[in-house]
């Protein structure tokens, strides 16, 4: 496959799994495209991979994790989350809105490494295994930042709800 026809049949998920990770949508075209820039240069090489596409997720991975983008990913945007335009419409659309604004707040909290593991697990459905490919870890530090991330939701879902007076 050449890179324009990659480029073709890939640049919305790519775009969609960059948006999630950053929770940014700007900061997640700004990854992408200088990420097939990048990947254009060689694709020759990429393209001759067994998986071009993990190969590209795992750029814009490291590029959202490079510390060219850290004061970026602090700045978490306050307009309408992009990821709207992907989950299915619910009953009613304020809600669905709050839920999504409210889980892109609690994963917004996490450290970059435990957010892109949780994207790429929950959000990309992702194995271990490609999980571990996409960060450059081993598949048993992808289960323990997935481990992390998990405790650190439930800790503030936990501490939320104390705060607010309801009991689970």
């Amino acid at each position: 496959m050449g890179f324009d026809q990659f480029v073709a049949d890939r640049l919305d998920r790519l775009l969609r799994y960059a948006t999630a990770i950053t929770c940014d949508k700007h900061l997640a075209q700004d990854i992408v495209q200088n990420v097939l820039m990048r990947a254009q240069h060689k694709w020759e090489r990429i393209g001759a991979m067994d998986a071009p596409y993990l190969y590209v997720k795992r750029m814009v991975t490291n590029d959202y994790l490079s510390w060219r983008h850290r004061k970026a990913a602090r700045e978490i945007s306050v307009e309408r989350s992009e990821l709207a335009k992907h989950v299915p419409s619910m009953a009613d659309p304020a809600d669905a809105h709050a839920e999504r604004e409210a889980m892109r707040a609690r994963i917004a909290v996490l450290p970059r490494k435990q957010r892109a593991a949780l994207v790429l697990r929950f959000y990309e459905d992702c194995s271990d295994a490609e999980i571990a490919q996409v960060l450059g870890c081993a598949e048993s530090t992808v289960r323990s930042q997935l481990s992390r991330a998990l405790q650190t939701l439930r800790a503030h879902e936990l501490a939320r709800s104390a705060t607010l007076g309801v009991h689970s």
